[in-house]
This record gives structure tokens, C-alpha cells and sequence, in this order.
């Protein structure tokens, strides 16, 4: 079946040729209210992602996901490889909270929160701005040989991405191995950590191909919520939408005309000047429909806004709208599938929330030690040996650390010269003990014993553990 000709830009992306080759896009310097408040939000969260790493909670960093050491820390609360299962949910959460709001209002992160549309629209094509200018000098400065001039503006441009990009780099490797270990290094000198400036080189490289070449590409082409976004949206849901019914009319678009009457006429208030597709940053023309380039920016909002201004026509044709409320005037409200998934999320954030709270700074496990069974002792006694871990998951130390049973009358001795030990500060303290009770105070084969963990006299932590005895026949 054949595609209709003004449904073909749905066979292809903007930002390739007919011939399949990179259609470069030079879109227009925006302004305009929403991108003021995207300024706004984009320096805060610029701000929030350079002092994140360096920024400590109680001697934790902030945000940290050090892989290798499997640490990681969430807004200053420190998680280990033990607390996984805390992770996962989290991730949950968000993606479901991510999948609620793309629901009701498209594809909204992509254009004021996500960290490729920030650096991309907030930091590189400001820069480029400041030295190839606006959209027509680009262009031109495209198309001319290379003199002087386009030598001199094309190394400055890209030096001064390419210093941008080995910052970026370095603040991403803070985030992985920690913010305090970076500055010792910047401290002390590349030459004594060629390990680590070897991946810092290859972060930078990769940093500086996507802003500097690949750019919306990988909006359109790499990021999966671009894809992620045509099974989500309908009818009901927000999005960044040209008003075709106010646009259009009866006869369409009309170029403007001063002293005309286009109402009369059967012409639409859109002008057909092509500010909104020249102002794109991904290339398309948002009259078309929502589509996969488009990243919710709101760019051709503020362009258009500005137009209509000019030629003395109401706002609006493009905003914030959903396709039932431009073709039935329908306000937004929850559908049942939202309503499902704000139930989902907020049970979710409920057992998260719970979990949190319940879990302790200090773990311990202890273990049978495999192959060994029960050992007969004097006075009756019957022993088991175990080994111990404990996992301190704060900054601080914590001495003075002894184990002790609940319940039953036993013993229990570390294989060491103290009764106590300390565990290290974000460290692991583990060993081996035994455990003697007498064989009277067992019941059966197979006794659940609770192990309590004491910090100066003071109840830390519990764990459960089997004891193994003699079976008892009656």
C-alpha cells in the first residue's frame, strides 16, 4: 500500500537525505518564555550534577556508583552489594514513575531534564552560537572554503568542546570511583594515575563524538525512549502539538499578506513561515504531528508565539495540548491507565519507603561452615562452628562489637585472643566462632538460634542461624 504524499516524512527521519547521507540541522538561536525557564531548570540541574560527586552527607558522597567496588551511594544513604534488592526496587519505581509521566505528558523529560538535551541545547549549541552565530551564518559558514576565518572559528569551537568534554568526563568518573579520589589525582598528577587517565581519555573521546557530531542523533537513532514513547502516548496525553484546526481551516496554510482577510478567505492563522521547522532541533516540523525527532523542547511553542504576536493573532497555535483537546476540546484529564499506574507507583514508593526505613547500618550473616556437623563436648555440651561477616555501612567505625544468643543458655567464641572486635568504618569484619550449648536446652536435630550483635552494650543488629545436635528419639 502506498503512502500518501503528506504522510511520506513518516517513512524516514529528519535528519537523513533521500540519498541516506547525515542532513546536517542548523536550527535558530531560540527565545522566548518556556526557554527562559528551560535556562532555569537546565543551570540548577547543570549545578546539581558537577557538585553531586564532591558534595558529602555524613561523610558520604551524595551520589556515587562505584561499580567496581560494588558502593553506591543515593542522595547521601550508602547501599552495598547486601542492599541490591533496595536498588532494583528504585529502579522500578523510577522507571514506572518515568512511564506515568510520558503517559500524561509525552515526552516532556526528554526536553527539560535529560542530561543529553541539557548539554546539547544549554552548554555546546550556546557555544556555538557565541563563535559560528546564529542559523544563517552557520549555514554560510558551512558552505565557504576554508580561509582564515572558518579555520580559526572551527579550532576554537572545537578546543573549547573538547575542554568542556574532558570536564564532563571527569565528573562522570567521579561519580564512579568517588569525588575524593579525582581531586587526589588532579593533585597529584596524571603521571601517577595512567590507569586511571587512560579510561578518562576514552570517556572524554566519547563525550566529544556525541556533542560534537553524533548530537540529536542520539535522541532520534541510540535512546530507547524515543521508541518507548510511540507505545505509551494517545490521545489523552500532553504533548507539544500544533493546533491544525485553528492552523489549517478550510484551505490551509497562507503565506501572510498585509490588509487580508484570511478568515474569510478560509485560511488558517498559521503563515507558513517556517520558524517553527527552522527553530527545531531535531529537524522536523511539528505541524506534521507528533513524531519520534520531536523531544518536547517547546522551542517551536516560543517561536510561534512570537510570530503570531507580531502578525496580531491569538497564541497558541502551538503549545501543551492533547490531540483530543484540539480536535474535541477536550480538557486533560486521568484515564484509567494512568489512574493504574499512579496506584502501582505509589505502592511501590509505600514497600520502598518501608524498607528504607527498616534497614540497618550495620549486616550481619552468619554461616555453617560447610562439611562440619555438631562436635560432643565436656559437661554435655555440643558445639557448632560457624563463620561471621559484618558489614559496617557507615562512615564511622564500630568497636567494642560482641555476639550473644537469645533465648537459649550457650556460648559463643571467636576463634581470636578478644571477646570483641571492631568493625571498620565502610568495611567488613568476619571470622569464625563457636557456638556450645547444652544438649538439654536443644529440641531435636535442627534449633533455630538468634544471634544478637552488641555495640557497647547497645543492640545493633540480629541475625538467625541453625544449630545442628543430636536427633532425639522418644
Amino acid at each position: 500500500m502506498e503512502t500518501p504524499e503528506n504522510e511520506k516524512f513518516r517513512d524516514s527521519i529528519g535528519t537523513i537525505t533521500e540519498e541516506g547521507k547525515r542532513a546536517w540541522v542548523f536550527p535558530k538561536k531560540p527565545h522566548g518564555k518556556f526557554y527562559e525557564y528551560r535556562k532555569l531548570v537546565s543551570y540548577v540541574l547543570l549545578i546539581f550534577l558537577f557538585a553531586a560527586p564532591f558534595v558529602k552527607i555524613n561523610g558520604n558522597q551524595f551520589l556515587m556508583f562505584n561499580i567496581l567496588e560494588r558502593r553506591f551511594n543515593i542522595f547521601g544513604f550508602p547501599f552495598w552489594p547486601q542492599d541490591f534488592y533496595l536498588f532494583v526496587l528504585s529502579m522500578i519505581t523510577g522507571v514506572i514513575f518515568v512511564t506515568l509521566f510520558t503517559v500524561a505528558f509525552g515526552r516532556i523529560f526528554c526536553g527539560w531534564i535529560c542530561p543529553q538535551t541539557i548539554f546539547m541545547e544549554m552548554v555546546f549549541r550556546r557555544i556555538e552560537y557565541w563563535i559560528d552565530g546564529d542559523r544563517g551564518k552557520q549555514i554560510k559558514l558551512k558552505k565557504q572554503p576554508w580561509n582564515a576565518e572558518k579555520i580559526r572559528k572551527r579550532l576554537l569551537k572545537w578546543f573549547v568542546f573538547l575542554v568542556i568534554s574532558f570536564a564532563i568526563a571527569n565528573v562522570f568518573l567521579a561519580y564512579l570511583i568517588g569525588g575524593d579520589k579525582v581531586l587526589q589525582y588532579i593533585v597529584e598528577g596524571p603521571s601517577k594515575h595512567l590507569s586511571t587517565l587512560f579510561p578518562l581519555l576514552i570517556f572524554t573521546a566519547v563525550f566529544y563524538f556525541v556533542f560534537a557530531w553524533f548530537r540529536e542523533q542520539v535522541c532520534i537513532i541510540a535512546c530507547p525512549y524515543g521508541r518507548l514513547q510511540g507505545v505509551l502516548l494517545d490521545n489523552k496525553s500532553i504533548v507539544v502539538a500544533y493546533d491544525h484546526k485553528r492552523g489549517e481551516a478550510e484551505n490551509g496554510r497562507k503565506k501572510w499578506r498585509n490588509n487580508e482577510d484570511r478568515q474569510a478567505l478560509g485560511y488558517g492563522d498559521c503563515i507558513d513561515c517556517f520558524q517553527c521547522v527552522h527553530v527545531c532541533p531535531t529537524g522536523i516540523d511539528i505541524r506534521n504531528g507528533t513524531q519520534l525527532e520531536c523531544v518536547n523542547c517547546t522551542a517551536c511553542i516560543d517561536e510561534c508565539d512570537d510570530i503570531m504576536e507580531k502578525v496580531g493573532f491569538e497564541k497558541g497555535l502551538i503549545r501543551y495540548a492533547s490531540e483530543a483537546e484540539i480536535e474535541k476540546k477536550e480538557p486533560f484529564k486521568l484515564t484509567a491507565r494512568m489512574k493504574g499506574y499512579i496506584a502501582v507507583l505509589v505502592i511501590l514508593i509505600g514497600v520502598l519507603t518501608g524498607l528504607l526505613f527498616l534497614r540497618n547500618d550495620v549486616e550481619a550473616t552468619v554461616l555453617r561452615l560447610p562439611g562440619q556437623l555438631y562436635e560432643h563436648k565436656a559437661n554435655n555440651m555440643i558445639s557448632n562452628v560457624f563463620t561471621y561477616k559484618l558489614v559496617n555501612k557507615t562512615t564511622k567505625e564500630i568497636d567494642d562489637v560482641v555476639l550473644k544468643l537469645r533465648k537459649y543458655k550457650g556460648t559463643i567464641k571467636l576463634v581470636s585472643t578478644k571477646d570483641s572486635f571492631t568493625v571498620p568504618a565502610q568495611g567488613i569484619a568476619e571470622g569464625t566462632l563457636f557456638i556450645e550449648i547444652n544438649k538439654n536446652e536443644l529440641k531435636g536435630d535442627k534449633n533455630k538460634l538468634m544471634i544478637e550483635v552488641y555495640s557497647h552494650d547497645k543492640l545493633i543488629e540480629t541475625t538467625t542461624v541453625n544449630f545442628l545436635g543430636p536427633r532425639s528419639y522418644n
